[in-house]
């Protein structure tokens, strides 16, 4: 087995990435502090294909040099919106046909690997927030959401990174809209 060169990877050009049919997702970032966290987030956005990146409050926007280490050129691909609040943000994707689902440990919370995205009821897509590093997504986001997911854990810590997080639920939402029989 022999790892595949660089040239080998038939990547997307930037200009073949936004002309591609895209995931029908949207990433919402509730006050993310972090922007190595945002550049991650990009760059998973990227490599998913999805659709666009909706910045909130205090979280970070391109250009910026912190978000560029770790989205490596994704800032250029990726379609993403800043909005003053998130709650903003949520009022565009509802009045928009999203259905928004807040990513927390929340009562009656539905299980990641329980969840399956509704592409049957004439909405557009899934929208996903992902809270502030130390404070979550905030309640009146929670509040506002369609539903909220969990990511099952298993060991003795009771969050994960949120790049990691993001990665986690793309990945996953991406595999069931893809695969869905609709």
């Amino acid at each position: 087995m022999r790892k595949l060169l660089n040239q080998e990877l038939e990547r997307k050009s930037i200009d073949e990435f936004k002309q591609s049919s895209k995931t029908p997702i949207i990433i919402v970032l509730d006050n993310v502090r972090s922007l190595n966290n945002v550049g991650s987030v990009f760059r998973t956005a990227d490599a998913f294909l999805v659709e666009a990146v909706y910045l909130c409050g205090i979280t970070g926007c391109p250009p910026n040099t912190e978000i560029r280490k770790t989205a490596l050129g994704a800032t250029e691909s990726v379609t993403w919106k800043y909005f003053k609040t998130t709650m903003e943000a949520i009022t565009e994707l509802k009045n928009n046909n999203y259905l928004v689902y807040s990513i927390e440990q929340a009562e009656d919370a539905i299980m990641l690997n329980e969840f399956v995205p509704d592409q049957k009821s004439g909405t557009y897509g899934t929208a996903i927030v992902f809270g502030n590093e130390v404070k979550g997504v905030e309640q009146e986001v929670v509040n506002a959401s369609t539903g909220v997911i969990e990511i099952p854990q298993l060991g003795t810590k009771h969050s994960l990174n949120i790049s990691v997080s993001v990665g986690i639920v793309v990945w996953d939402l991406m595999n069931k809209i893809l695969n869905s029989k609709f």
